[in-house]
């Protein structure tokens, strides 16, 4: 069974990190990784940008771009896709094919500026409670 981690944190304590300290975190991190990923177990990992630069599709049609992750207490995250764009037009353009195939989605953009890939996932089911 495949599971998704999704790491959380108060942006302003990860901004108000200096250089080194953000380095010693990625490190220790790297550690983790690295056994994750000797022992078969890591698919893609990702370090998203600041909540700063990212913006959302919603609404009916096509949708419209807000500024900002504006998710509603009452949405839950589905899953994520890591794609790779020119810019933040070619991103909102692959949001929206997203939407024209689940119309009722939000889909939040975020800039990726660290991109570790891992060992390619298998296909899984999902687990039978």
């Amino acid at each position: 069974m495949l599971y998704a981690i999704l790491a959380y944190h108060a942006s302003g304590v990860v901004d108000s990190w200096t250089p080194d300290e953000d380095a010693a975190v990625m490190a220790d991190l790297a550690i983790v990784r690295d056994r994750l990923l000797a022992e078969g177990k890591l698919g893609p990992a990702a370090r998203l940008g600041p909540t700063e630069g990212a913006f959302t599709l919603r609404g009916p049609g096509a949708g419209m771009v807000i500024d900002g992750p504006f998710a509603e207490t009452k949405e839950q995250l589905l899953g994520f896709y890591v794609i790779d764009c020119a810019n933040r037009e070619e991103a909102v353009e692959a949001a929206r094919s997203l939407r024209s195939a689940n119309p009722t989605a939000v889909y939040e953009i975020r800039p990726v500026p660290v991109y570790l890939p891992g060992v390619p996932f298998p296909v899984t089911q999902v687990e039978e409670s």
